[in-house]
């Protein structure tokens, strides 16, 4: 049986690190909500601008990137995120290459989060009708590598600490998202109605060939029952001990 480890605080500072426009809506974005009102400063960051999301002809990958980098910013506003970073990455094409964990690992010197959120890389199979998207299991494992160890480390990607100023950082806080091992709870009874707010906002997204809204409801009720509350969102939680306890 898994121990459930106790909801987390709401930390100074959280990132989250995510593939596309709309994945922190699905997933996290109750959390998010959250600990934005409790005064958690959150920021995002976006490997692609999900500038080949669409099944429709005749829009071009920038136009598209415009689109979607609106709507994410006005979802990342309606749960009180402060701010969200696109890398560039397009998407559909993204591997877990240095120069994406380079990347990241800028954005976390320089952000400094006490938490940080990223998705399972190993995750690739959900039931028995989803594939887990490419992206989404390349930019998980970018992001695992860059916060462990790779940020922390001063002689990795030298040329941050030397030319750009950045100092080296531990995060020692991660809580993986999308997971098939959950281990963490966080009660978003709350905020479930602003994590539908900020979903609706991706309005290229939602075609209306399904109820999304109905679906994270359905999401976090099954995942609150686990734990027996109404609303939750999961995850696995990794906890990194002081230097000194290593």
């Amino acid at each position: 049986m898994t121990y459930i480890q106790p909801e987390p605080e709401a930390p100074e500072r959280v990132l989250v690190i995510a593939a596309h426009p709309d994945d922190i809506e699905f997933v996290c974005a109750g959390t998010i909500a959250k600990w934005a009102k409790k005064g958690t400063v959150a920021r995002y960051v976006l490997a692609t601008s999900g500038d080949a999301g669409t099944h429709e002809r005749g829009i071009t990958r920038e136009d598209l990137a415009r689109v979607r980098e609106a709507e994410q910013r006005a979802a990342a506003h309606a749960v009180g995120a402060e701010g969200v970073v696109f890398l560039g990455y397009h998407d559909g094409e993204v591997v877990p290459s240095l120069e994406l964990r380079r990347d990241l690992v800028r954005e976390i010197r320089r952000f400094r989060p006490t938490i940080a959120i990223c998705w399972d890389p190993t995750r690739l199979f959900v039931g028995g009708s989803y594939i887990n998207h490419p992206d989404h299991r390349a930019v998980a494992q970018a992001a695992i590598d860059a916060l462990s160890p790779t940020a922390a480390m001063p002689l990795s990607f030298a040329e941050q600490v030397d030319e750009e100023g950045l100092e080296p950082y531990r995060v020692r806080h991660i809580l993986v998202t999308s997971t098939d091992h959950p281990d963490t709870y966080v009660d978003i009874g709350d905020t479930l109605e602003q994590k539908v707010a900020a979903l609706r906002k991706h309005s290229s997204q939602l075609d209306g060939r399904r109820d999304y809204e109905a679906l994270i409801r359905t999401w976090a009720s099954n995942t609150g029952a686990q734990v027996g509350i109404p609303y939750a969102e999961a995850f696995r939680q990794i906890k990194r001990p002081p230097d000194n306890e290593r």
